[in-house]
This record gives structure tokens, sequence and C-alpha cells, in this order.
């Protein structure tokens, strides 16, 4: 008689996070994840004894952990922790600002988020993006598995449903589209967008996603690119600026945007200078700061960060407002298809477990039957168990893949009979 499989632990999926809406800059630039800290963070993360999956997405207006896990108490517990090690404050700091989702309400914010309904900007496109970059990066270090790519793909679907079916994404829908309007106000043009840099000379620091997505708005200004890496500048089709130039390309530019991932300032008050005759609009978009507050105090410069951005895009985005009720119940609405998937994936997850206690019977009574010594015995066992696993791992990851469809149940009932399982 084979034994029972065991009992399946329920499965929550949780987040905590902190936003441009409940904390300060500067605890936001703490908290950020740049891209060559992702695996420190995901091995730092997946190696807490309440968390399972785990995914970070940090961008420059949010950090948030999203974990899967058997008790969401104790991984609350872990990410709680992990945010006070990696931002180096304590607990009291950010308790004010750290929100907390668990189950159908944290799989509703990662599709808000994913919807631009919770950005800055509101529909922005560019976070759409950062989810599934997000997703691909814990992927790649293999701290993301079933569970979460479900919560992903769903939240991604929603996303792209909202700005095709609803107007929310008409406008000014980008950071990157608020930054240069700001700078056009900033430097007194007539009207916002790339007309208003005509005959003013530009210098973008930074050649990212962010900076050629700024290089594209300002043409056909005069436009110049500094970045560390020359052939990655190059790329974006404008006058490249050595970095070493960086100090005199400032000085002589009217507008300078800086959109890198430096954990420092890289302009200050002494780089930059008075601008009596010649007057600087600088703005920052960096995450942690890339420009020293202390610039924007010098005479004949203005200097706008990303608070300053928010304020812009806020005004400027009153008319899409109407068309969030139609984008929350197209949440509302991948938010219980998503629901549906998780309960079917549920009813599959006790037919695996039951697969394996199958296979590992059979196993176990043909092992049992060779009269082996001790010695042997352990190595016919390794053997064995690798070479079930590799058998079900493909049934294994159809069945759990497909659950919450038509392909699923017909995997399940076929499953069932096929080895005769009692589930």
């Amino acid at each position: 008689m084979p034994p029972a499989p065991e009992k399946v632990p329920r499965v929550s999926v949780v987040v905590a996070g902190l936003n441009h809406r409940t904390v300060p800059l500067e605890v936001l630039e703490a908290a950020a994840v740049p891209a060559e800290s992702l695996a420190k963070a995901l091995g730092d993360l997946t190696g807490r004894p309440h968390l399972d999956e785990v995914v970070v997405l940090s961008t420059c207006m949010r950090t948030e952990i999203y974990a899967s896990c058997e008790r969401f108490h104790g991984a609350l517990g872990d990410i709680r922790d992990f945010l006070c090690l990696w931002t180096g404050r304590p607990p009291e700091d950010l308790a004010d600002g750290l929100y907390e989702f668990y189950d159908a309400v944290a799989a509703r914010h990662l599709l808000r988020v994913a919807a631009g309904l919770d950005s800055t900007v509101l529909g922005e496109g560019e976070i759409l993006r950062q989810v599934r970059a997000a997703a691909d990066g814990a992927r790649a270090h293999g701290s993301s598995g079933p569970v979460l790519a479900m919560l992903v793909r769903h939240a991604v679907e929603a996303g792209k449903r909202v700005r095709t079916e609803t107007g929310i994404a008409r406008g000014t829908t980008s950071l990157s589209h608020a930054a240069v309007a700001v700078a056009a106000l900033g430097a007194q043009a007539s009207c916002p967008g790339a007309s208003a840099f005509a005959g003013r000379a530009c210098l973008v620091v930074g050649a990212g996603e962010m900076g050629a997505a700024l290089v594209g708005l300002l043409t056909p200004a005069a436009v110049r690119v500094a970045n560390r890496s020359a052939e990655r500048a190059a790329r974006l089709a404008v006058p490249v600026v050595p970095w070493s130039d960086l100090a005199r390309a400032v000085d002589d530019s009217d507008v300078v945007f800086c959109a890198t991932a430096a954990p420092h300032p890289l302009l200050d008050a002494a780089t930059v200078g008075p601008r009596e005759h010649r007057p600087l609009v600088v703005v920052d978009l960096g995450v942690p700061r890339n420009v020293d507050p202390a610039v924007g105090e010098l005479p004949g410069v203005t200097r706008y960060d990303l608070g300053d951005i928010k304020v812009h895009a806020e005004a400027a985005m009153a008319g899409r407002r109407a068309e969030i009720p139609r984008a929350e119940a197209i949440l509302d609405e991948e938010l219980r298809r998503w629901q549906d998937a998780v309960a079917q994936r549920a009813v599959a997850a006790p037919i695996v477990a039951a697969l394996r206690a199958r296979a590992e019977a059979i196993r176990a009574a043909e092992v049992g039957r060779l009269g082996l010594d001790p010695a042997q015995r352990r190595a016919v066992d390794t053997a064995t168990r690798r070479l079930v696993n590799k058998l079900l791992h493909d049934p294994s990851v159809a069945l759990n893949t497909s659950a919450g469809g038509p392909r699923g149940e017909r995997l399940a009932a076929a499953l069932v009979e096929l080895w005769g399982l009692d589930v």
C-alpha cells in the first residue's frame, strides 16, 4: 500500500514595500536595489527562513519585495528585517512608510502597479517594462518560480488591457515626458515639449533607458550625451561627451538632465558654479540623487528633482483620472482570473504530491527487493531517486503551468486515472 501523500501546505503571496508616497526621497534612495546589487539582494532574501520565491521591483519611485510563502507573518518579518539591513535604518524609521499586503490584496496591488495606477505619472508606460524586467531578473537568479511567475503574467496582461481599453495612457505618461515638461517650464519656454528647447544646448547624463527616452524627446534640440561607457552613449546617435569632460560640458549647457544609477551625486556646487550670465536648468532623475541639492542654491541655477516632477505630473493628469473607474473594473476582472488560476493550482498540487508519492513507493519497493549492502543501497537509492525525479519533472511542470485552464483539467484527470491516484 503506497504511503499517503503529505498534506500540501497553503501558499500565500505577500508584498512589502516603500514608494514615493510613503517615505521621503532619501529613504527611497537607501532602499533602491540597482541592477548590479540584485543578485546580492535576492540571495539575502531567499536565504531567509520564511521566503520561498522572491521578486524585487525597484524603480526610481518604489522598492517592493514580492514573495511566496507558507506563513505570511513570518515572511513579512523577513522582508522587514531585510529592508532595515539594506537601508541601514532602524525599524522605526521605516514603520510608518512600509506597506504590507498579502494574498488577493497583494495581487491587486501588483496589478495596479503594472497598470500605472500607482505611479507618479498616471498610466505611465515604463512601469510595465519594469515589472517584466523584475520577473526576468528573479528568474535569471533562480529566486522565482511558478507562483510568482503566474502572478506577474496576470499583472502584465492587466497592464496591457488597461492601456488598450481605456484612455489612462493618453498624453504625458512617463517620467521622461514629465521631466522634459518641467525643464521647459524652468527655462521659461513658451510651451512644454521638445520644441521648447530649440536653440538651447541640452546635456543628458546617462545613456540608459531613461537617457535614451530623454534624447528622443529633446530632438531636434542641440543634445549631447555623457556616459561612463562612451560605446553605450554612441548608440543614441547624438554627440558624445567624454566622461572626463563632464564638468566642461555642464558649463556649456543651458539644460542638463541627470539619469544615472550612480550611488553618489555626480554634480555638486563646486562643479557647476554660479550661472548669473547663462542660466542653467538641472533636472535630477537619479535614485540615489545625481545632483547635490546645494546646486539649486547657486545663482542662476534652477534644480528640479523627482519630487518636483511628481507635483507637475499630478497637475497634468487630471483629465486621465476619469478613466480610473474603467481601469479598476478591468483589474477586478483580472484579479478574479488570477484567483481562479490559484484555485486550480491548489487542485493540481495534491495530484502532483500523490503522483510523486506513488512513484516513490514503487521505487522503494523495487530497490528493497535487491538485497543490497548499505553502501550499494545508498548508491542505488541516489540513482533511482534522481531517475524518478527526472521522469516526473515534465508532467509535474505541465500540470502546474496549465492549472487554471481546460488543459490543466484534462491533464489532472489523465494523471489520476493512469496512475490510480487516490486524491
